[in-house]
């Protein structure tokens, strides 16, 4: 059988920035161990998949070795798909998923998605992290990932952290951030224990930046940089136990891919 792919960059607002993901549809779901194996041959952070319900959609997100629960960008590159080749005339689309409902609407340039907030709270930072990182944090929270301060955008943009060591954490990945001069603050995303080293641009770990800047900053909006080799440009909205990312996106590649089915 064949299937439609596109390639999107998120969080971009030109090719080549932002974070690449892959966006199937289906009509149907296909076995997870051949989704598996599409999303490992397409190598990328995540490819997303997703099939007709009576609402809207079901999305699932997979990366080059599993299944994970919530993923931004390729839900941000999924509504670019969307609104802008499949269903035109739309603005707004609403996806059901292992993490509960996700709408995303089109506000002009911008993509804006609704994500359950994850506050992240405090704790004492594992001794394989601060190894990994050759650097004792300013503060350590955790609650999807583990949420590393630091004091300075200097610090987040230098770190060269050992994935070895990373890949043995319990949690998801490691998000590490500091203010910025240029943005309210920055941040980087390393999952290796997923099979991705560093994501260019994480949608997801905004549900955890954005309460912990609110709470330190008094804010409720921000401007942040994901400040990895690729960057990416992002607005987060922290309302009530809801956090609302703005970014954009810009098509890549589209085509079809070939299984058996």
């Amino acid at each position: 059988m064949t299937i439609p792919i596109y390639q999107i960059d998120a969080f971009a607002s030109t090719l080549f920035e932002g974070n690449p993901a892959a966006v199937c549809p289906l009509p149907r779901w296909l076995p997870d161990d051949l989704l598996q194996a599409i999303a490992a041959e397409n190598n990328l952070s995540e490819t997303a998949f997703f099939v007709p319900e009576s609402q809207g959609y079901r999305i699932r997100w997979f990366t080059p070795t599993s299944e994970v629960d919530l993923c931004g960008h390729a839900t941000l590159a999924t509504a670019f798909v969307i609104f802008h080749i499949l269903q035109t005339q739309r603005d707004h689309v609403e996806f059901a998923s292992r993490s509960g409902k996700l709408t995303v609407e089109q506000e002009g340039d911008w993509l804006v998605m609704n994500f359950p907030a994850q506050p992240p709270v405090p704790c004492e930072p594992p001794e394989m992290l601060i190894r990994a990182f050759d650097k004792s944090p300013v503060e350590c929270l955790k609650a999807e990932d583990y949420l590393v301060v630091f004091e300075d955008e200097t610090d987040v943009k230098a770190l060269q952290p050992d994935l070895s060591m990373l890949k043995q954490l319990d949690l998801r990945g490691v998000i590490i951030t500091a203010p910025s001069q240029s943005h309210d603050f920055v941040a980087r995303f390393f999952a290796p224990k997923l099979g991705v080293p560093e994501d260019p641009v994480t949608g997801s770990a905004y549900t955890q930046l954005a309460p912990y800047w609110t709470h330190r900053l008094g804010a409720r909006r921000f401007h942040a940089r994901q400040v990895s080799a690729r960057g990416g440009e992002l607005l987060c909205e922290l309302r009530g136990d809801r956090v609302f990312i703005f970014g954009k996106a810009v098509p890549y590649l589209q085509g079809t891919i070939t299984v058996p089915g």
